[in-house]
């Protein structure tokens, strides 16, 4: 089999998978991964947004007893 026919081949075989073997999910399904995923990340932005303005209050006070 030459390079161009593997290719095909390959090409056929991908789409017969991505259309008959693969299990999509529902949209209600992706709809709450999604809330998940956004939930989660606001989460973790406030995380970061505490984390940080603790570390920035204790390098002032740091600095204020330095200068």
């Amino acid at each position: 089999m030459n390079f161009f026919a593997r290719i095909g081949k390959s090409i056929r075989d991908s789409y017969v998978e991505l259309m008959h073997k693969v299990s999509w999910p529902t949209r209600k399904e992706l709809t709450n991964s999604a809330v998940v995923v956004m939930v989660a990340s606001v989460i973790i932005a406030l995380f970061i947004f505490v984390v940080d303005t603790v570390f920035e209050a204790g390098m002032n006070l740091i600095y204020s007893w330095i200068i």
